[in-house]
Order: C-alpha cells, then structure tokens, then sequence
C-alpha cells in the first residue's frame, strides 16, 4: 500500500510544482502582457467606434435585424489574433530559443510539461478573454447614442451566454494555436496554419455551390467557433451555439491531441 501511495503524491506534488514554474514563465514574458494588452484595447475601443460611428449610420430595418451582442463583441475579430499568438508562443518560444532543453531536463515526462502549459495558458487566457468580453459590452451600452438601438441588458435571454461566450472562443483559439504550436514546434509555422484554417476556409466556401455552403459552412473553424457568441437573429443553416462551440473545440482537441502524441516520438 505504502509503495503504490507515495508515488502517486509525489508525482501530485510535481506536477503542483511544475504548473506554478509555467505560470510564472507565462506571467514575466512580455508577450503575454502585451497580448492581453491588445486584445483588452481593441474589444473595448472597436465597442466604443462601432456603438458611436456604425450604429447611427444603420438604417431602421438594420438596426431591427442586428444582433446588438455582435456589434459589442466587433473587437473579437482582431483580439483573436493576440490569443491564437499568444497560445502558439506559449509552447513555440521555448523551441525558439532553445530553452525548451533545460525545461525537459528538469522535468523528463514531457507530456506533464504539455500539460502544464496548457493548464496554465487557459488559467491565464479564461478570466482575461472574458472580462474583455464583458467590458467592451459594457463600453458599447455606455457609448451608444440615446435613441439608435432598442437597449439589452445581461439579464436578457441568451445576452449573457453570448458575451461570455465571446471570452470562451478566444480561449478556445488560443488552445488551438498552443496545439498547433505543440505539433510543428515553430513560431511562423503555427501562426500561419492557424489564420490559415480560420480565414482560408471561409474564402474556399465562396467558391462552392450554395448547397455545399449550407452544407460544409457551419462546421468551417470560424462559423462554428462564432456561434457562440450569437445572441439572436442567427442564419438558418448555423448550428446551434453549443454545437457550434462544440465543433470548434473538436479542431482544439484534435491539435492538442497531435501535440501530446507527438511530444514523446522526437527529439527536443
């Protein structure tokens, strides 16, 4: 009994130890302070510059048809870049230079060491992608125009869910590209094939016939990924906004996954 439970707490107590080391390597690198940085600036100030320069512009049968979450939430589409780096280069930076040797020499279970980066990646991403999530909605509402949209508030049907759900995809994302960091072990390599699967897709489904559109488009990465962050008014084709964030954590999971198989069959 005694030979089968110390192991089990040491290997407890090492992985503690080992996913404090990796929170503190993500917390005092630069690019995760300017990551958040630039993900917090561009929700809130596209909020700000959709609420006061594109609402007023909106005609009234728009402004019946929009989805007011959506509009708060415009800053997600450039934030998404800052997260899908900032996952790639949670695991990439280490290959980068090198460092990545002394990090396996002294911890030897590499997948451990995965694993702790991606605990402590969305440790960090979560509560920050969603608190950007809810200021920019916050923001919006305060910078709109009196008279121009029919108010919402967090207590509304399917409101809340959606805004925090702008801060679930872009964590999700993140994952995506520390997944794809983790399977080619270089910076550009997995920065460029995660844009590639979120804007190349959607680019190829307009060169389809409209049945495959209806067909394929809902499961592309970037329509799936967004329906969580749908409120209303959502297209008849698009799944639902937990299928849909269930699909996109698919193409997560499958990287992830490639990067934990992988990780223990080559070389450092």
């Amino acid at each position: 009994m005694i030979a089968t439970t110390a192991p089990t707490g040491r290997h407890r107590g090492d992985f503690a130890g080992v996913l404090r080391a990796e929170l503190c390597k993500l917390r005092t690198v630069r690019s995760t302070a300017w990551a958040l940085l630039v993900a917090f600036a561009s929700n809130i100030g596209f909020a700000v510059l959709v609420a006061t320069v594109l609402v007023p512009r909106l005609d009234a049968g728009e402004r019946a048809r929009v989805d007011v979450v959506q509009l708060a939430l415009a800053g997600v589409h450039l934030s998404q870049i800052a997260f899908g780096v900032l996952g790639a280069l949670t695991i990439t930076a280490e290959y980068g230079t090198g460092m990545i040797r002394t990090t396996l020499a002294a911890v030897p279970r590499r997948r451990t060491v995965l694993a702790a980066k991606a605990l402590a990646f969305t440790g960090v991403a979560l509560p920050a992608s969603t608190a950007s999530a809810f200021a920019a909605y916050l923001a919006f509402q305060a910078a709109l125009p009196a008279h121009t949209l029919a108010g919402t508030s967090l207590a509304d049907p399917g409101v809340a869910r959606a805004v925090a759900g702008g801060g679930l995809y872009l964590t999700a994302l993140g994952l995506l590209g520390f997944g794809l960091g983790a399977t080619l072990r270089s910076s550009a390599g997995a920065i460029a094939t995660l844009f590639g699967l979120l804007f190349v897709p959607p680019l190829l489904l307009n060169l389809l016939p409209g049945t495959w559109k209806s067909t394929i488009g809902p499961y592309i990465p970037m329509q799936s990924g967004d329906q969580i962050y749908v409120a209303a008014h959502r297209e008849a084709a698009a799944l639902g906004p937990w299928t849909g964030f269930g699909v996109f954590c698919l193409y997560a999971a499958a990287a992830l996954v490639t990067g934990f198989v992988l990780t223990d069959r080559r070389d450092a």
